[in-house]
């Protein structure tokens, strides 16, 4: 034990033992709220409580978090006085709120705070989102369908506006159905089936489309693709129970986002409307670089990041697609290929740990939105699609090939993590 640990230990000695729980509780409850991984979290915890004079045993899983707590003051042979279970839905990575409740431990460990004050501003962190937060969000879906639009998929410009629209439309969906349980449950398939009848309709009779590349864009931010990688992330570190549910949802999606899509289809070709499905001339190769750009800012206000993270989100992106590009064309391969992949992860992965420890914020405000563009689940959507199609053998390469990228990105993210030991929990 630290120096610094042991005076941290007596600090709260005489802080009463609930007020303590509390505050990790809530603690806890926000790290899983922002999206934080369970094997990051059940460290940050543990770590936490520990400072403050208590053991934890942390369970976390995509649903729910369980901490058994004891009093140190007990000695080694204090059993756990209280156990606490929290039944939560699925966070999603909100980089600001990250960065603020781990300031707010940081002060409340260090005595800057009190752990009343501590609890009560982590509370405060649970507030609603604002309009022009509602509005930012709507607008992150709409440029990312356009940027992924230019990016991978080599559109033209029709195809971007039309992807950026209904990018945006399915925004203003996913808005809504964070209020509804109801339409949570189905917004995923209602998204891909609103997503491929207007593709269809403005091909059939408004400009052709190149109708499978708008609708994969437009739909790209609830294609599970991050989901799958931290899900691989975890199985890799041990954290079964988490990984495997957390695999089990990702499926899930896949599965309702390509049945809305081939529901859409047949419904328009029920109805007598056919798609001109053909693709315009591309885009020149010049434009990869302003979608870049476009990509990174859009996804700094769709991961919530603070305005003062901006350049560092940015430049995370733009460092993560070049590596990528790097890599692949090093080894041969298209960009994107596990070469590539691997390299960005790496890159990221020692990036994000030199910046928590020199910056003393989370690692997250890199890596999470710098594998954005490295994370396979294009891929995979792909692949469940050619499977409900009953085209077997292309749909199992496919396959091969997402289980091949997401192996080389988690391996590249560990590699990192050995080449620039982590400093921070988070």
């Amino acid at each position: 034990m630290s120096a610094g640990e042991a005076s941290d230990r007596e600090q709260f000695a005489t802080t009463a033992l609930t007020t303590r729980i509390a505050f990790v509780l809530e603690l806890a409850r926000r790290l899983h709220q922002y999206g934080t991984s369970a094997p990051r979290l059940e460290m940050a915890i543990a770590g936490a409580a520990q400072r403050l004079g208590m053991s934890a045993d942390v369970w976390s899983s995509p649903t729910a978090i369980i901490i058994s707590f004891a009093d140190l003051a007990q000695g080694e042979e204090g059993v756990a006085q209280t156990t606490q279970v929290m039944r939560l839905a699925p966070g999603e990575v909100n980089l600001e709120r990250l960065c603020q409740a781990d300031d707010i431990a940081d002060r409340a460990i260090a005595g800057e705070l009190g752990l009343r004050e501590g609890f009560r501003r982590l509370r405060e962190l649970g507030r609603p989102d604002t309009r022009r937060e509602k509005i930012g969000s709507i607008a992150s879906y709409g440029l990312s369908a356009a940027s992924i639009a230019a990016l991978f998929l080599h559109s033209a410009w029709v195809d971007l506006v039309v992807a950026g629209a209904i990018g945006a439309g399915i925004g203003w969906i996913t808005l809504l159905s964070a209020s509804r349980p109801r339409l949570a449950v189905a917004s995923d398939a209602i998204c891909a089936l609103v997503a491929t009848t207007v593709a269809i309709v403005v091909s059939a009779f408004v400009v052709p489309l190149a109708i499978k590349s708008v609708v994969l864009a437009s739909l790209i931010i609830l294609v599970p693709g991050m989901s799958l990688t931290n899900a691989v992330r975890e199985i890799s570190s041990g954290h079964l129970v988490s990984g495997t549910a957390r695999m089990g949802g990702a499926m899930s999606t896949l599965l309702k986002l390509t049945f809305g899509t081939i529901a859409a289809t047949q419904l328009c070709a029920a109805v007598g409307i056919t798609a001109r499905d053909f693709a315009l001339p591309a885009l020149p190769a010049w434009t990869d670089y302003p979608a870049l750009l476009v990509a990174a800012v859009a996804f700094a206000i769709l991961f919530r990041a603070a305005r003062r993270d901006w350049p560092v989100v940015i430049v995370a992106v733009v460092l993560g697609y070049l590596a990528t590009r790097w890599g692949g064309a090093i080894s041969g391969s298209l960009p994107g290929a596990p070469v590539g992949v691997f390299l960005g992860g790496l890159l990221l992965g020692a990036l994000a740990n030199v910046y928590a420890r020199f910056a003393h914020r989370p690692g997250a405000v890199i890596r999470e939105p710098g594998i954005l563009l490295l994370v396979p689940g294009s891929v995979g959507f792909r692949s469940v699609s050619l499977l409900l199609e009953r085209d077997t053998t292309p749909s199992l390469d496919t396959g091969l090939l997402l289980v091949t990228l997401l192996v080389s990105l988690v391996a590249g993210l560990m590699f990192g993590d050995l080449l620039v030991s982590p400093r921070r929990s988070l």
